[in-house]
């Protein structure tokens, strides 16, 4: 089958086609008959009728449709046909779509391997099979393999905001969009430890990170972002260490915001709270 539109700039981790026999009455009384995308409601009532659907986006990308079951996020075509499960990546603007989806939809999860990331195609989602009825779920705060603390410390200081009150060095790879990152960020400012904040482009948001590194003072302009405020003093500069953040996350699996990175390698993703991050980066916690 072919779409009535081509679609660009994405990348499918996994696709697959589902049928069924049942009314198509679901679908409507969850998201509303009298919506533009009726059609493709009353398709998928039918071939999911254990999904409880909330929302249908056809909008967004061209000939793909956005569809949200409480927590979870997949896709598919205009005529409910085909399933999609996998991420989907603007390569122009180098944004994970579904990664921010994933934290719009539910903050409180980090997106770690969301939408059936990590090496293998759809792994996380489950077998089609089974995920057919309850696709792709966000991954849950957790632990990542070391890093080598050698090539940590040969990405450029440019792309870095120094701040803190010194002692223990800890670095960050966060979003200024990011609630979780916030919260660290405010966690951390309480602390003895000397932060070293690498910024990522996680959610859009590569314009704000420039625009911090660029800014005469950025350990305000990274206080100002965090606030949601308008950034003070900004200008044009070398983003290069930015791009160089954004390579390193993508070489380590960094696919959610906050990562925290100890001294030696030691690799946490998502936020902690400071008696935990205390003892973690004494070695005391894993």
């Amino acid at each position: 089958m072919r779409l009535k539109r081509p679609i660009t700039r994405v990348h499918f981790g996994l696709l697959a086609l589902f049928a069924g026999l049942v009314p198509a009455a679901v679908a409507a009384a969850v998201l509303g008959s009298g919506s533009k995308d009726a059609s493709l409601q009353s398709a998928l009532g039918e071939r999911l009728p254990k999904t409880q659907l909330t929302a249908v986006d056809c909008g967004k990308i061209d000939g793909i449709c956005e569809v949200q079951a409480r927590q979870n996020l997949f896709y598919t075509d205009p005529t409910g046909r085909y399933l999609i499960i996998g991420r989907v990546y603007d390569m122009e603007t180098r944004q994970d779509l579904t990664a921010a989806r994933l934290l719009e939809i539910n903050p409180d999860m980090l997106v770690g391997a969301a939408a059936g990331g990590g090496a293998s195609a759809g792994g996380g989602a489950g077998s089609a099979g089974a995920e057919a009825e309850a696709p792709i779920a966000a991954a849950r705060q957790e632990s990542a393999a070391n890093v080598d603390p050698a090539a940590l410390a040969a990405l450029p200081s440019s792309g870095a905001i120094n701040w803190g009150r010194g002692g223990q060095p800890v670095t960050v790879f966060s979003d200024m969009r990011c609630g979780y990152c916030q919260r660290l960020h405010e966690t951390l400012a309480n602390m003895n430890v000397r932060v070293v904040e690498r910024p990522i482009s996680i959610l859009g948001t590569r314009a704000i990170s420039d625009a911090v590194i660029c800014s005469r003072d950025p350990r305000r302009a990274l206080t100002q972002a965090y606030a949601g405020e308008p950034l003070s003093g900004t200008g044009s500069c070398d983003t290069a260490g930015l791009d160089a953040n954004e390579a390193f996350a993508r070489t380590h699996g960094f696919t959610g915001t906050p990562v925290i990175v100890r001294a030696d390698g030691a690799v946490i993703q998502g936020y902690r709270p400071r008696e935990f991050l205390e003892a973690w980066l004494k070695g005391d916690a894993s």
